[in-house]
């Protein structure tokens, strides 16, 4: 009998705000693994490495998965990176796969969970969720996400700019991930919508050098970023 790939939701980056099922996950697998950039140095932990590693066992082993941004060569390595995962899965063991934010959102986990799903067809996959950097940063800059009958828009910045605006113009709170070097073209669309000054930003929540803004930049910024547009509200009773 196959065994279990969990995805565990890590939160932003502050080791303080991943849950308690997320953390006795991480200790109860038999094989933890995280997701590395290609681009990164080989003694540099990602992110979610380092929250990984304030929780479990020195001697507990956590496994670098190498994941490409290119077009050309993302397949490949979701391909490689499912291939070890597969092998405990097939053993009958537990392999967790740490990430940050949540597993469901924006996450490397989906394609990984994907390819070990068409190795190991009766393997178990499973998500612990994890603390979003919208909510992080709506915490940390007392924005209110949505109240009332408020839609939320979650979309990346890399949706393009029509797409920001008819978020913008359907009403609601706008939130923007990722892409954080298009940040000046943002800008340029809320400040015609009106909404700049309903903005707040932060990049690298919970990490070194990290950025946390009741403004919005107006020069490009890290890949993790994230903007917050908050409608217009009326004070309510």
């Amino acid at each position: 009998m196959s065994g279990t790939l969990i995805g565990i939701g890590t939160g932003p980056g502050d080791p303080d705000l991943i849950t308690v099922k997320g953390r006795d996950s991480l200790l109860r697998a038999d094989r933890v693994f995280v997701p590395v950039a290609a681009s990164s140095s080989a003694d540099e932990p990602g992110y979610a490495e380092r929250v990984v590693a304030h929780h479990v066992p020195h001697d507990k082993p956590i496994h670098r998965l190498v994941f490409e941004l290119g077009k050309d060569r993302r397949e490949i390595a979701w391909a490689r990176a499912a291939d070890k995962v597969a092998d405990v899965v097939a053993a009958g063991g537990t392999a967790a796969f740490a990430t940050i934010g949540d597993p469901n959102v924006y996450s490397t986990f989906t394609y990984l969970a994907r390819e070990v799903r068409r190795l190991v067809p009766d393997a178990a996959v499973r998500t612990v969720p994890g603390i979003t950097a919208m909510q992080d940063l709506a915490s940390r800059t007392g924005t209110v996400l949505v109240e009332h009958d408020e839609p939320l828009h979650l979309m990346p910045i890399t949706a393009g700019t029509d797409r920001i605006r008819a978020a913008l113009a359907g009403g609601g709170t706008v939130v923007l991930y990722k892409g954080g070097r298009k940040l000046p073209e943002i800008r340029a669309v809320l400040e015609e919508a009106g909404a700049l000054d309903r903005a707040v930003f932060g990049a690298h929540l919970g990490h070194a050098g990290e950025q946390v803004r009741a403004d919005l930049p107006d020069t490009p910024a890290p890949y993790l970023s994230t903007v917050i547009v908050a409608p217009e509200r009326e004070d309510r009773v």
